[in-house]
């Protein structure tokens, strides 16, 4: 069963002689529980991409779907929610608060909410899981790359979305903080049946995830599945 399917997705910015297609006629399925990987070279369309699928941007034509929703047609209040309990992000940066401790900082997408309450026991079982459980008083700037990181995880975590967006998660960490952060986007994936797209530029790391987007001048040039899966790929 697809969690995301993207129909005819075009993003344009400027207009006439500065007009600049950044995605061209993006058809995308996505099925619950893949670990997909997106890769190109810079400027190619696929950080935009992860964009639009976050709705933190807004396509120029086409149609976003996710979980059955088309995304484009809720108000803003509306998407708000959508998107604070369906989809986390992760982010090359970090994004973290430096005023807030670690927990805190884990807990803030549901203070943010107000129709849920923190779940305390969760939220010691995430940290204990990621390895941050004795840092949770501490302050991001107390914190290594790969500790950040893994804060950053949690905190896409706590809401228990089904959908996973990380733009260049690993981008700022040494190899063997690598190897960990991606083991930890897998177990969660499998342990709580998320559906993960993950930018990199390393094509090493993307060939260990369930399939291989390719973006080129906007345009998806492959999308090749290592396992079989229902769906397809729109290619430009």
């Amino acid at each position: 069963m697809s969690i995301l399917e993207l129909q005819n997705v075009e993003k344009i910015y400027g207009e006439k002689e500065n007009q600049v297609k950044a995605l061209r006629n993006i058809n995308l399925q996505v099925e619950e529980g893949e670990f997909v990987a997106i890769v190109g070279t810079s400027g190619s369309g696929k950080s935009t991409l992860l964009n639009l699928i976050g709705a933190l941007d807004n396509p120029t034509r086409g149609k976003i779907f996710i979980k059955k929703r088309e995304i484009g047609s809720l108000s803003r209040k509306e998407l708000t929610i959508f998107r604070r309990r369906n989809i986390g992000f992760v982010f090359q940066n970090y994004s973290l608060m430096p005023v807030l401790n670690v927990y805190d900082n884990v807990a803030l997408p549901v203070t943010f909410d107000r129709g849920r309450h923190i779940n305390r026991k969760y939220m010691e079982e995430l940290l204990r899981e990621l390895g941050i459980w004795e840092k949770r008083k501490k302050y991001p700037n107390e914190l290594s790359g790969g500790q950040q990181q893994r804060v950053a995880i949690a905190r896409a975590l706590v809401n228990k979305p089904q959908l996973l967006l990380c733009d260049e998660p690993t981008g700022n960490l040494d190899s063997a903080t690598t190897i960990e952060v991606m083991g930890l986007l897998k177990t969660s994936c499998r342990k709580y049946k998320q559906t993960i797209l993950m930018v990199t530029h390393n094509e090493a790391i993307a060939q260990t995830c369930d399939r291989v987007i390719h973006i080129e001048d906007g345009c998806i040039v492959t999308g090749k599945r290592d396992i079989p899966v229902k769906g397809g790929d729109g290619v430009c």
